[in-house]
């Protein structure tokens, strides 16, 4: 989906959803001598001359897909939000609220971003926030930086307890038995 300013035109990214995308998407660019403003998750900014047109052919022939569909690139913008928010925000996780944090990245009520996820994703998205809690939480436990105690809160728990229920219900072990795997599964 192409979105037009006075300076520059944006392209959306299904899919887009690591720095490991942004990276390939900038040498992409380096080599082909491809001029663009701004690379982030989900979003390209290239100036107003761009040629959109080649730029989409040759996002998709790097494994990533332009989004036409206004709804697919809301869908996108809330699993960014939930990627930023869980993996990169640097423990303010425990201090923000998803949904509150969800609609001022988007603009759209809670319960619509949820209805809509569920509707094109086919799992809802407190199950698809819960999950990438759950990711965060074994990168944490890998660390063996932090105490359990310190991950719960990190990660916005009320409780160790609590954690360590959604812990196992995801992975189907107790977080003493992933330990002893090695955080190998």
């Amino acid at each position: 989906m192409e979105q037009q300013f006075a300076n520059h035109k944006s392209l959306f990214i299904k899919g887009m959803l690591c720095n490991c995308c942004k990276r390939l998407l900038e040498l992409v660019f380096e080599n082909e001598q491809i001029e663009y403003i701004k690379i982030e998750l989900g979003r390209i900014d290239f100036p107003a001359d761009a040629d959109l047109n080649s730029l989409t052919i040759l996002i998709q022939n790097n494994g990533l897909q332009v989004i036409e569909d206004k709804n697919i690139k809301l869908v996108e913008q809330i699993k960014i939000a939930v990627i930023e928010l869980i993996h990169y925000a640097n423990n303010s996780n425990s201090i923000i609220r998803n949904s509150d944090y969800l609609v001022s990245k988007t603009g759209v009520s809670y319960p619509q971003l949820s209805s809509l996820f569920s509707e094109y994703e086919g799992i809802t998205l407190e199950k698809f926030i819960i999950q990438h809690k759950i990711e965060k939480t074994k990168e944490l436990l890998q660390e063996e930086e932090y105490t359990l105690s310190e991950i719960s809160y990190q990660m916005g728990y009320s409780s160790v307890q609590y954690l360590s229920n959604q812990f196992k219900k995801i992975t189907g072990m107790t977080v003493s038995e992933w330990r002893r795997v090695g955080g190998n599964i």
